[in-house]
């Protein structure tokens, strides 16, 4: 009724006279059956049930009929609710107060070695955790932590609340500690090397430190694109939510620093032997190309409507070494790069 009903309440009690207005399709009939019996004019549940039965389950099968029954209450059917998911937090009442960050510390050490286990042993891991910190005078402080990666090793995770833990006020002393897994992901064991540790562990480590001071969304890593316009060879994305890109496959080299096209004066596809840049009177010393790059037709860009682009690697006596593109259309010299 709440799906095919348009909002009319069930009248009475008989299922029935709930139920004989709708269309068949709210039988969850398969849509083939479902178009056939519109086709033999069965489009109403009533019309259904007012039909000998047996005709129907020699055409359509018994799963019709089941689901008729199903609808007006003649016949049961069984549901499994989903279990609920495991709730992963723990806590540690002390019998006198505490105030040191050295003792706060040492009780939420306690904490993620029971919380930790828990985890370990349904092979998941906590990817934030929250550590409520409760003042004898009533109130509570909260520190909350946010991993680059899904952990359950206590040793890797307690260093990285210290810089939280200092930073809360502890008043007249914290009673009661409570530590709760808030977000928690799939961790399930994987191989190691010889050695005992993934390659990548320090690097995560390090991104959750550096995420607890400026958020682990401004940690970002470059990834490859596959494109060959320069502004469109590369995604930056969340390191904490992304994995490393394959190889970067370029057949030539590329700058450090990519800027929006700045032009220059110049004439001809030859570089200019002279130029000014950014009020810097600079001096070709070597040029090395034309790489020409075609735009990409089957997207609009703004930047790209020129056409195509010849670009050119050029090292100045100045010590500037510079990326520079001509466009053969609308004859002109734009700077976009710098190399290292």
């Amino acid at each position: 009724i709440s799906r095919h009903g348009e909002g009319v309440a069930a009248p009475g009690a008989d299922p029935l006279q709930a139920l004989g207005h709708l269309p068949v399709r709210a039988l969850r009939l398969e849509e083939d059956t479902a178009a056939a019996l519109d086709r033999l004019g069965l489009r109403r549940v009533a019309d259904l049930a007012a039909r000998p039965r047996a005709p129907l389950a020699r055409r359509f099968g018994p799963e019709l009929l089941k689901r008729l029954d199903q609808a007006l209450g003649a016949e049961a059917e069984a549901i499994a609710p989903l279990a609920e998911p495991p709730h992963y937090a723990v806590r540690l009442s002390l019998p006198d107060p505490i105030g040191l960050v050295s003792d706060v510390m040492a009780g939420t050490g306690r904490l993620l070695d029971a919380l930790c286990a828990r985890l370990k042993d349904r092979q998941d891991g906590a990817r934030v955790l929250r550590l409520t910190l409760n003042r004898v005078d009533g109130d509570s402080r909260q520190v909350e932590l946010r991993l680059a990666r899904p952990l359950h090793e206590p040793a890797r995770i307690l260093p990285l609340f210290e810089r939280g833990v200092a930073g809360v006020e502890a008043g007249f002393g914290i009673d009661r500690l409570r530590l709760e897994a808030v977000q928690v992901e799939p961790l399930p064991p994987c191989q190691t090397g010889f050695h005992g540790g993934d390659r990548t562990d320090g690097l995560d480590d390090l991104i959750s430190r550096i995420g607890t001071r400026i958020g682990l969304e401004n940690i970002r890593r470059f990834l490859p694109a596959d494109s060959h316009i320069p502004e469109r060879s590369f995604l930056i994305a969340p390191a904490a939510w992304s994995e490393p890109g394959g190889a970067w496959i370029v057949p030539h080299p590329r700058p450090l620093r990519l800027f929006p096209p700045e032009p220059i004066a110049g004439t001809g596809p030859q570089p200019p032997g002279r130029f000014r840049w950014r009020r810097m009177a600079l001096e070709t010393a070597r040029a090395t190309g034309p790489e020409r790059i075609a735009p990409e037709w089957w997207l609009e860009d703004e930047a790209w409507r020129s056409g195509l682009r010849d670009y050119w690697r050029i090292e100045t006596r100045q010590g500037r070494r510079l990326w520079l593109f001509h466009t053969p259309q609308a004859p002109g010299w734009f700077v976009q790069g710098e190399f290292a």
